[in-house]
Formats: structure tokens, sequence, C-alpha cells
């Protein structure tokens, strides 16, 4: 095993893979108008595409998997690349970000077929709020999934992406639910992506104000997992549930990354918000080509940015955050 690391000595065990681009809901912050496919767009990596990828990454020191979309659930094979991720050597966390859509009915499916974390996004607890905002009155029935995963012992942690004048003033409301539910809420800060500029003019808002709030009411920040996400984590013994706060355009924020991307059509994506995508599929297509696919993977980690651009209003190549796997 031949740990990847870039030129600032950050190392890398964590892997987001896209299986598809493709998502059932409209939210405001992503997909307004829907999916639409691109016509002549190569279609997403196979079972066995998958299965290879995943093995250059593991001869890399990948640990953590996460399985991210669009929206996962909409592939009709999604049990099938959970199984074949968790059979990846290595990988002790294989975790899923959905929406939630089929949680309820696939929950033990899903763990079965070696599922052992997930997110959830859950924008609002406020039905109405979250109905604007993702297209759909669903939220009782994924929030009915969460407790499922929740009584089965899963790991969970809810995302909810920050829009001022949408939803930033229900803290209380999660307040209340944290204090019976052990999940881990990450509240994230809305991102400027290629296509959604007006938007983020309009409804971003920072999370650093709702940290300092957190802090002031007792909120005890806690240590950094080596493998963990980007987000900031706290918890106050008032309540079982955690805080996370994922603030992008926080001083510092890129010192800790530790993860990679690769697109649903198999691009390694060495930032959210690169300038630029290295196709890694020729080298899928084959057993044989597994060191041809390290080598590939390991020759470019060296271009990867000490940080992002997005304070100077630079998105890179990401129109929206579906189109990568956020």
């Amino acid at each position: 095993m031949i740990p990847l690391a870039d030129r600032y000595g950050r190392r890398f065990p964590y892997l987001r893979l896209s299986i598809t681009p493709a998502c059932n809901f409209r939210c405001t912050y992503c997909l307004p108008h829907g999916y639409h496919a691109e016509p002549g767009k190569a279609g997403p990596l196979s079972l066995d595409e998958i299965a290879r990828l995943l093995r250059g990454f593991a001869e890399l020191g990948m640990q953590k998997l996460r399985i991210t979309g669009g929206e996962p659930s909409v592939r009709r094979d999604l049990t099938d690349v959970l199984r074949t991720a968790a059979a990846a050597p290595g990988v002790t966390r294989l975790a899923m970000t959905t929406n939630g859509t089929l949680l309820s009915r696939r929950l033990g499916d899903w763990m079965d077929a070696g599922l052992n974390a997930i997110n959830v996004s859950v924008d609002s607890l406020d039905r109405a709020t979250f109905a604007r905002v993702t297209g759909h009155d669903r939220l009782d029935d994924i929030l009915h999934g969460v407790d499922m995963a929740l009584a089965a012992g899963l790991p969970t942690k809810l995302n909810a992406v920050l829009l001022r004048g949408v939803n930033d003033r229900e803290l209380p409301r999660w307040l209340d639910y944290l204090r019976e539910h052990a999940v881990g809420l990450r509240f994230i800060e809305l991102m400027q992506t290629g296509d959604n500029a007006a938007f983020f003019r309009d409804h971003h808002v920072r999370a650093g104000l709702l940290e300092t709030g957190l802090q002031e009411a007792g909120w005890q920040p806690l240590p950094r997992a080596a493998d963990a996400g980007p987000a900031r984590e706290y918890r106050h013994p008032d309540y079982a549930g955690r805080i996370g706060i994922i603030a992008p355009y926080s001083k510092d924020f890129c010192a800790g990354c530790n993860r990679l991307r690769v697109t649903a059509t198999g691009d390694l994506r060495l930032c959210l918000f690169g300038e630029f995508g290295i196709p890694l599929r020729s080298w899928l297509q084959r057993d044989d080509q597994l060191d041809e696919l390290v080598r590939a993977i390991g020759g470019q980690i060296g271009r990867k940015e000490q940080g992002h651009f997005l304070h100077e209003g630079r998105t890179g190549i990401t129109p929206h955050l579906a189109s990568t796997g956020g």
C-alpha cells in the first residue's frame, strides 16, 4: 500500500464516489429545474468498473468510502454497488449520502450489503419549508426512515444547507429534535457553483455566525477524527445529538482536506471546485490494469491546490453539486 499524500503533507484516506449524476429532487440550491441528462454523455461506471476503481484506491490507502450522487438510490443496482464497495480491501467505513426517499423501504438491504453509516439530506424540519426547498412533500417519510436507521444502530447524520430567509432561523426546532435523536446534524454553508450565482447572492449566510451562537450556548468542540469530513463538530451534555458546521468560506477550511472525488463517469476530481478532471475510465476496463490505474492516480495528486478559490468567485468546472457528488 502506498498512501496518497500531496505536496502540502495532506493524506487522502477518504474517497467520495458518485454513482449517478441523476436526482429525483429539485432542490433550489442545486437542481431547481430537475435533472436533465446531457445528450451524448457517457453513462455511469458499471459494477465491474467500480470494483476496479476501488481496488486502485485501496492500493493507495483508502479506508473510508462515501457513495454519493446525484441521488444514489436512483440507480436500481445500488444494493449491488454497496456490496461491491464493501468488498473493497481496506475499507472500514462505507457511508452513503442520500435524500432518504427510499430509506424506509431499502434500509435493511443496504445494511445487509455492507453500509455502515448514512447521511440524509434534511434541509428543514418544517414540512412546508422542506417541500419548498426540495420540490417534494416527503419530510414525514424521510424522518421515519431516519428513525428506522437509528433504531437499527446505524450511525446517522443529517445534512441541512443553510439558506438565508428560508431555513436559517430553525435552530430552536433543530435543538428540540436533537434532545432526543442521537444524530449528527450538519449545517452546511451554501456554496456558489457555476449556475447558482444569483441564488447564492440572495441566500448565502455565513455558517460561522451559527457556530458562534452554539459556543455561546455551551456547545463544546470535539477533536477531529483522522478520516472525518470537513465539519467542525460540537456536543452538549443536554442533547443526544451533535452538531457539525461545514463552513467552506472560513479561514483554513482546506488545510485539513483528506478526500478525493470521482464522478459517476470516472473522472478524478482533486477538489470539488477544481478547474479540471482526470479521466480514469480507460484504466478500468480490465483487471490487469491495476498498476496503471494506481500510477495514474498517484501521478496526479501533485496537481492538487492548497485551497479552493471560492472567495474569488471561481467555482471551477462544477455547474451544480449533483454533477460531481458534493
